[in-house]
């Protein structure tokens, strides 16, 4: 075989698993393995798609060329989108800012825990992995002193400096996520839900992920709703997608940072990919005003701050 020809070869092969990416993540289409953990790196795949691309360039050829770029633009098209700030529209309402952090099974120190509520100043904080004896720590710290109200179900909690009592239900034993109905002090109500979905791994588990999503209330409702927390699904998820498109609004892709991820951290070298897993979903009547992530200490977890505005009349 010439050179030339086992170039030619080198290069549709290096293309084709990019190729069969870009048609799964576009398509939607989900099957059992391992696919529901590796599009979770759908970025770092659209990246690398420019390799085949360089190679069909340097090779001038132009079958190769064309193919190399139609799908990148496809990687790119599902990619670039998040990256890109929707503007922060007018809106006169109610502020609230939202914080979530997962703990890693109480591994988070209680003072840093606190000192970053008094840092951060949040109106509503949510937890996933909060163990009985870093509760009972954080309660001595002066937690609820800062954030008085306070809901819990499995290991997930919600925490407010405003009136927070049991709203939206999810079935004790089996998901751990915890609905709150919030009272602002303009008299509106939100519901908030602290999200910690199960983790998207192979056999039935895919399972257990893929309806913790589902059973998540949709948008559509008549008082604004916030989701927050670990929902172990990135934007490239359909189940996750499909949950937005009821109506939410990605605090970190609207404002232009759904790239920054937030697992895996700790104990992980930097050259382990990193994934956005960590999400502020709002619906209509919500405007999102800003989306920071911030290191927590022995947590594989950045937790995030939100800062949102509930429009007047919402």
């Amino acid at each position: 075989m010439k050179p030339n020809t086992l170039l030619t070869s080198a290069l549709w092969a290096l293309l084709s698993p990019f190729a069969g990416w870009a048609v799964l993540r576009v398509a939607g289409w989900e099957p059992k393995l391992r696919w529901s953990q590796l599009v979770s790196f759908t970025p770092y795949a659209a990246a690398g798609s420019l390799v085949p691309l360089a190679l069909a360039l340097a090779l001038r050829n132009r079958p190769a060329t064309y193919a190399a770029l139609v799908v990148g633009g496809l990687l790119a098209s599902v990619v670039l989108p998040r990256a890109v700030p929707q503007g922060v529209p007018e809106a006169a309402g109610q502020p609230l800012r939202v914080m979530t952090a997962n703990l890693r099974v109480g591994s988070v120190p209680a003072e840093a825990l606190i000192g970053a509520v008094e840092r951060s100043r949040p109106d509503v904080l949510t937890l996933q992995e909060l163990t009985p004896d870093l509760a009972a720590r954080l309660d001595r710290g002066g937690l609820r002193a800062l954030l008085p109200y306070h809901l819990e179900q499995l290991g997930t909690a919600v925490y407010s400096r405003f009136p927070l009592r049991p709203g939206l239900g999810f079935a004790a034993g089996q998901w751990q996520h915890v609905g709150g109905l919030l009272t602002l002090p303009d008299g509106s109500e939100v519901d908030v839900v602290g999200v910690h979905a199960c983790a998207p791994a192979g056999g039935w588990l895919a399972g257990c992920w893929a309806q913790s999503i589902r059973v998540l209330p949709p948008a559509v409702a008549k008082r604004p709703r916030v989701l927050a927390g670990d929902f172990n699904s990135t934007l490239d998820h359909a189940v996750l997608r499909e949950l937005i498109a009821t109506g939410y609004q990605d605090a970190a892709s609207v404002t232009g940072k759904g790239l920054v991820m937030t697992w895996p951290y700790y104990g992980r070298s930097a050259l382990v990919p990193k994934v956005a897993i960590d999400h502020v979903l709002a619906s209509e009547g919500v405007v999102v005003r800003s989306f920071e992530t911030l290191a927590l200490p022995r947590t594989d977890h950045r937790a995030t701050v939100t800062d949102l505005v509930l429009r007047r009349g919402a």
